[in-house]
Parts: C-alpha cells; sequence; structure tokens
C-alpha cells in the first residue's frame, strides 16, 4: 500500500509565500509523475502544477512565475514553494502521484493526498 501526506498549508496574507510538502511511503518501486491540484470551494479541482521523474515541469497559467515545483527522488517527496500568494489561490491542495509499487513494478496506479487547506487573505 501506498500513502501520500501533504503538510504546510495555512493562513497567510495576499502577497505572502508558503511551502507545501508530499512524501509517499510504502512499498515503493518508483514513482513517475508527482503533481499538485487544488479544488476552490464551489470549483473543480484543477491541476496547478507537475514534475517528472526526470524533473521537467509544466504549470497552469496563473501560477507560473510565482510557484515552484520541486522533488527529491530519494525521499519520494514533491514540494510547492508559492510565492506572492493571491486570494484566488485560496483552495484544499492535494498531492498526486504515478508510483510503481514493489509488489507490481510493471503498473503505475495514480495515488491522491488527503488535501491540505491553503487560504489567503486579502
Amino acid at each position: 500500500q501506498v500513502h501520500l501526506v501533504e503538510s504546510g498549508g495555512g493562513l497567510v496574507q495576499a502577497g505572502g509565500s508558503l511551502r507545501l510538502s508530499c512524501a509517499a511511503s510504502g512499498t515503493i518501486f518508483s514513482i513517475n509523475t508527482m503533481g499538485w491540484y487544488r479544488q476552490a470551494p464551489g470549483k473543480q479541482r484543477e491541476l496547478v502544477t507537475e514534475i517528472t521523474s526526470g524533473g521537467d515541469t509544466n504549470y497552469v497559467g496563473s501560477v507560473k512565475g510565482r510557484f515552484t515545483v520541486s522533488r527529491d527522488n530519494a525521499k519520494n517527496t514533491v514540494y510547492l514553494q508559492m510565492n506572492d500568494l493571491k486570494p484566488e489561490d485560496t483552495g484544499v491542495y492535494y498531492c498526486n502521484a504515478g508510483v510503481r509499487s514493489e509488489r507490481n513494478p510493471l503498473v503505475a496506479y495514480r495515488y491522491w493526498g488527503q488535501g491540505t487547506q491553503v487560504t489567503v487573505s486579502s
């Protein structure tokens, strides 16, 4: 079994910064792409950013230049540095990862974390 655990959310004023972390644990063989999604109240969950095992990144337009995704493959951890936060960044942030387990390394399954709340006040 694989688990993703996020941390680092909280309440911050507009213009402030937060750093999210997501650690994967369990019988992991390898992890493919890891990403961060967010869901604002009354809206659908959206992809914010993702990073491949090789370090290639992709960002939604609204966060480009403000958010930075990184990962530590040795620790099975992905990070999201969020700077110049805006009230529209408010939402629950979810970690997502494509994981190959030791039990079945030929197939990658997508796992989700439980989410961490980010609230940006104006």
